[in-house]
């Protein structure tokens, strides 16, 4: 029997901001090997960042420009990557007490599958 997967309904903006990496090692550019995606799942909304590296403190820096544009979300959606399970992603909660953290399943990505078609259309882009 198959997994039986519910929709992710998002009733405002910046209700539920999903949050994912695109490996972009084999066309880097200027030292910059990564691209941080963040998608507000209501409107499909994305920011892109660029990154040297998946070191947790650098994405971390990333989405607290990102949060300090817009507000942090209610929720926060990642994946199980350790750029996003590290402390110092733990840590934005101290600044953001409201701030829910939540990850999908392991190796299973269609639990993100809203910032993983972005990323699909982003590669295509690019």
């Amino acid at each position: 029997m198959g997994i039986v997967v519910r929709p992710i309904l998002s009733e405002d903006f910046n209700t539920r901001g999903q949050v994912d990496l695109i490996d972009y090692q084999t066309n880097e550019a200027n030292g910059y090997k990564y691209i941080m995606v963040y998608q507000d799942h209501l409107t499909k909304f994305c920011v892109l960042r660029p990154l040297t590296s998946k070191r947790a403190a650098e994405v971390a820096y990333q989405i607290m420009d990102i949060f300090l544009l817009f507000g942090a979300p209610a929720i926060l959606q990642s994946d199980n990557g350790a750029e996003f399970t590290a402390l110092v992603i733990n840590e934005l909660k101290l600044i953001w007490p409201d701030l829910k953290l939540v990850h999908g399943k392991p190796r299973y990505p269609q639990s993100q599958g809203s910032v993983e078609r972005a990323n699909g259309d982003i590669k295509e882009m690019l």
